[in-house]
C-alpha cells in the first residue's frame, strides 16, 4: 500500500508538492472545486515543473466542470511535461457541484463522460454535443495519442463501483471505505492529524489540524441524507439551526466555505462539541493507532492511502503523517 496525499489546490500548492516528494509521498492529488480552490490545472503544472518523481493528478474531476476536449487536453499537457506521472480520477461530484447549487451527476453521465475522454486520448474521433470531435494537436503540443494515464472513479457506493468496473482502472473513494473497490487499484482518501499521547481532542491545536476532516461529516450527511442525519451527532443541533437559519437559495453558499481547509462560524461549535468522535471519524490517532488503521486499510485492498493534511503548518503535517505510517505504506 502507497502512502499518497491530497491538497486543497491553492496557490501554496506546488511547493507542498515537492516538500511531498522530497519526503517520500507516493503521488500528490489536488482538488477540482473552482468555488473554492485554485485552478487545479495552473497547480499540477506547476508542480510538475518542480518535481521529477511523485505521481500527479486531479482528484476528482467532476464532468459537468468542463468539456471532455478541455480535460483531454489538460491530461495531454500534463502527460508531456511529466511523463508517466500522471492519473486522473473522476467522479460524480460533491463540492464541485454542491457549491454551484447543483446535486451530484447522475453515474449514467460519470460514465459517458469517461468513456468519451479515455477515447480521446486514444485519439479517437467521439461523438459530443452531436458532433464528432477528436484531439487534433499538431505534434509537441501535447503528448502523443494515445495518452496512457489511469483513470479511476470517485466512488463511495455500488452504482459508482460498478461504473468504475466498467470503464475505469480503479476507486478513488473519500472518507469512507468501499469495501467493494478491494481487488483492483483501490484509493482512499483520508483526513486528520497524529495526535500526541494523552492529548486533549478539544483542544484548539487539535481542531484546527483535523478538525476539516469532522466538519466535512456534517456537511456530507447533510447534504445527502437531510438534518435528521446530522440531528443525532453531538453539536447537530447546533449546526443544522446555524445553517437552516441561512436562507434556502443561498445555503449552498455556506454550508461547504472552508471546505477541508478551516472551520466556519457555522462549524465551530459544533465541531468542538463533537470533538471526542475524531477518531472514529477521521484518520486522527497516536502513531500506534494510525498504523494499526493503516493495516487494516491495506488488509481490506486498499492500494494507496491518500492523506489531506490542514491547519497552520500543512508541510509539517505531512511530514508527521509520513513518520507516523510511511514505513507501513511502502
Amino acid at each position: 500500500m502507497f502512502l499518497s496525499c491530497a491538497l486543497v489546490t491553492n496557490v501554496d500548492s506546488p511547493e507542498l508538492i515537492a516538500e511531498a516528494e522530497r519526503l517520500g509521498y507516493h503521488r500528490a492529488w489536488l482538488y477540482d472545486s473552482p468555488a473554492i480552490t485554485s485552478d487545479v490545472w495552473i497547480a499540477l503544472a506547476l508542480a510538475a515543473q518542480r518535481t521529477s518523481t511523485i505521481g500527479l493528478g486531479p482528484g476528482v474531476l467532476v464532468p459537468s466542470l468542463r468539456h471532455p476536449m478541455t480535460n483531454a487536453a489538460a491530461i495531454a499537457t500534463l502527460a508531456a511535461i511529466a511523463p508517466g506521472r500522471v492519473a486522473v480520477a473522476v467522479g460524480s461530484g460533491f463540492t464541485g457541484r454542491y457549491t454551484l447549487g447543483k446535486r451530484p451527476l447522475r453515474w449514467a453521465v460519470v460514465e459517458e463522460y469517461v468513456t468519451a475522454l479515455r477515447a480521446l486520448l486514444r485519439g479517437e474521433t467521439v461523438t459530443w454535443d452531436g458532433a464528432p470531435i477528436r484531439m487534433l494537436h499538431t505534434g509537441g503540443f501535447v503528448a502523443d495519442r494515445p495518452v496512457d494515464v489511469e483513470v479511476l472513479i470517485g466512488a463511495d457506493g455500488p452504482k459508482g463501483t460498478a461504473v468504475a468496473e466498467r470503464v475505469g482502472d480503479g476507486v478513488f473513494a473519500a472518507g469512507v471505505p468501499n469495501p467493494a473497490a478491494a481487488g483492483r487499484p483501490y484509493s482512499l482518501l483520508q483526513f486528520g492529524t497524529v495526535l500526541d499521547d494523552g492529548v486533549d481532542l478539544h483542544s484548539e491545536r487539535v481542531l484546527e489540524r483535523a478538525g476539516h476532516g469532522l466538519a466535512v461529516v456534517f456537511h456530507a450527511l447533510y447534504e445527502r441524507n437531510g438534518p435528521d442525519a446530522v440531528q443525532g451527532l453531538p453539536g447537530g443541533p447546533e449546526w443544522v439551526a446555524a445553517i437552516e437559519a441561512i436562507p434556502p437559495a443561498a445555503r449552498h453558499l455556506v454550508t461547504h466555505e472552508g471546505h477541508l481547509v478551516r472551520l466556519t462560524a457555522v462549524d465551530e461549535e459544533a465541531v468542538a462539541l463533537a470533538a471526542d468522535l475524531l477518531p472514529q471519524f477521521t484518520f486522527s490517532g497516536t502513531v500506534d493507532q494510525l498504523r494499526v488503521r493503516a493495516a487494516e486499510y491495506e488488509a481490506g485492498g486498499v492500494t494507496e492511502l491518500v492523506y489531506q493534511p490542514a491547519g497552520p503548518d500543512v508541510a509539517g503535517e505531512l511530514a508527521r503523517m509520513m513518520d507516523a505510517v510511511g514505513g507501513s505504506a511502502s
